[in-house]
């Protein structure tokens, strides 16, 4: 169980970076994991920057549930266990800050959930 929540600590890093990718590219935050993902033909662009894995642009990794959406103050990413708590006792989120922060329960954590240390 520890090992899935390191790898989903992982790949929030990876969508992290490639927000910063992103914005430095496109002057905006993607607003979905496929917008960071490979193209399905052609070049990258900003509908998919080719920034992500297509595995992590699924939202489905390493036995984690990732989600990417808009904010008013930049963007969010949630990761939460497929099976709580069989694969995962902790949710995490981030955001533009680059800080992840966790919760130690089912409900996904949020931007007043502690930061991860």
């Amino acid at each position: 169980m520890n090992a899935t929540e390191v790898l989903a600590i992982r790949e929030i890093k990876v969508l992290q970076q490639a927000q910063a990718q992103y914005i430095a590219r496109f002057n905006k935050y993607a607003s979905t994991l496929a917008e960071l993902g490979p193209p399905s033909s052609g070049k990258p662009g900003p509908k998919a920057a080719d920034l992500i894995p297509a595995s992590l642009a699924s939202g489905d990794k390493d036995g984690y549930l990732f989600t990417l959406k808009l904010t008013q103050q930049g963007y969010a990413i949630n990761a939460n266990p497929k099976v709580y708590p069989t694969l995962g006792q902790r949710t995490f989120y981030s955001d533009q800050t680059m800080v992840i922060r966790q919760n130690w329960a089912a409900e996904p954590a949020n931007v007043s959930s502690p930061a991860l240390k």
